[in-house]
């Protein structure tokens, strides 16, 4: 009976991670390194990261709002501009996203594998 509940457990987390990409395909697209830079120049391109990584490097013209700030500081963050957000690998980017849908921003766009995968110009300090 114990491995029965177990293994129910796991594919309903499985299930709902399964839903939670889909839905989450219908407000944020993810986007490869070339289409990101094509675009971020004409928005507003946020690092959901935390300081201490940001002053470490960041993406050139990029602001440090961290996902744990999100909310507070979100009149700091245009209706009308598209919004680029990265993180260290996406998965903050994404919860980011998430916060913002649900705080009525829209055209929301994240970097395909987060600053790991950055290969253009990294400001320091």
């Amino acid at each position: 009976m114990g491995w029965l509940l177990i293994i129910v457990l796991i594919l309903a987390y499985f299930g709902y991670m399964f839903i939670s990409r889909l839905l989450q395909r219908r407000y944020l697209k993810t986007l490869n390194e070339v289409d990101f830079r094509a675009g971020y120049r004409k928005a507003q391109l946020i690092d959901v990261r935390e300081p201490d990584e940001f002053k470490n490097g960041h993406i050139l013209g990029a602001r440090n709002i961290p996902l744990t700030q999100l909310k507070m500081r979100q009149t700091e963050i245009r209706h009308d501009m598209p919004i680029y957000l990265y993180c260290a690998n996406g998965i903050r980017s994404a919860r980011g996203a998430a916060i913002l849908k649900r705080l009525g921003f829209k055209d929301l766009y994240q970097l395909e594998g987060g600053f790991k995968k950055w290969d253009g110009r990294v400001k320091k300090g």
